[in-house]
């Protein structure tokens, strides 16, 4: 069983920043994909973004490649997602997830999770 643990959500404003961590329990952290995803009120979660085991791979969605960047630390069990640009369509629950599935792939489903974490808000205000 792996834990997972967001954190860094909270209020911004439109163009500005934001950096969520995900901190996860299992000691052999490195051999997991890691991603993120999003739910906004009303809507369906959806895919944001995923790397693979060994940070080599990185995979995004279209309405946020190239404000988002995600990037890990196996040493530290932690992955990262650093959201840059942000605007109001931004606004969504972030949750981090664990794929036992090590690589990811370029079409969906990219990742297969398999573990999530409990989620983190962040807004972003016009």
């Amino acid at each position: 069983q792996v834990t997972l643990v967001e954190s860094g959500g909270g209020l911004v404003q439109a163009g500005g920043s934001l950096r969520l961590s995900c901190a996860a329990s299992e000691r052999t952290f490195s051999n997991y994909a890691m991603g993120w995803f999003r739910q906004a009120p009303g809507k369906e979660r959806e895919f944001v973004s995923a790397i693979s085991w060994s940070g080599g791979r990185t995979y995004y969605a279209d309405s946020v490649k190239a404000r988002f960047t995600i990037s890990r630390d196996n040493a530290q069990n932690t992955v990262y997602l650093q959201m840059n640009s942000l605007k109001p369509e931004d606004t969504a629950v972030y949750y981090c997830a664990a794929s036992q599935t090590r690589e990811i792939q370029p079409v969906q489903p990219v990742i297969y999770p398999d573990y999530w974490g409990q989620g983190t808000q962040v807004t972003v205000s016009s």
